[in-house]
């Protein structure tokens, strides 16, 4: 049997990561994450892997003992060919552990946490999606740690000149 040239899907499968969600880094102090499967139609992991993903509005949310990812934004992939498109901020399910659904629930009545998506990667051919259970930032929040990034960035400009 014949070798074929390298392509592009001649990649490792690896862990990548498609997209991060850099918002909510910054208006969140994440306080767990959480790793998720997401149900997707074959049209839409392709637009996932090529990186078609948006996911800096999007939402978590448990209703009925399900989780469900809300506003995540995928474009319909280019090479569908003319069949029925799905709508690109659907609604698609998460796939967790019971014990990790009652957490997320817990969180969110009892506490007033808020569960976030943060990345989307691609794990061994499968998509999957690190949710955050996360507390809101305050104004002042945002400073002090907008703070304490320019000083650990003047540091690191420091050490790298003295070296």
């Amino acid at each position: 049997m014949a070798k074929h040239a390298g392509g592009k899907n001649d990649a490792p499968r690896g862990d990548r990561v498609v997209t991060s969600n850099r918002r909510a880094f910054h208006d969140y102090f994440i306080e767990e994450e959480i790793e998720a499967g997401i149900v997707l139609t074959g049209a839409e992991i392709k637009s996932v892997r090529d990186g078609k993903i948006t996911i800096g509005e999007a939402y978590v949310r448990v209703m009925n003992g399900e989780v469900w990812l809300i506003g995540a934004h995928i474009t319909p992939w280019d090479h569908e060919g003319g069949f029925s498109r799905e709508d690109p901020t659907r609604t698609r399910k998460l796939l967790v552990h019971k014990r990790q659904i009652v957490q997320l629930r817990e969180a969110t009545e009892r506490q007033g946490l808020t569960i976030i998506p943060l990345r989307v990667k691609i794990r061994q051919g499968r998509a999957k999606v690190d949710i955050g259970i996360a507390r809101g930032k305050h104004l002042y929040d945002k400073r002090q740690s907008e703070k304490e990034r320019d000083a650990k960035r003047e540091i690191d400009r420091a050490r790298r000149d003295r070296e």
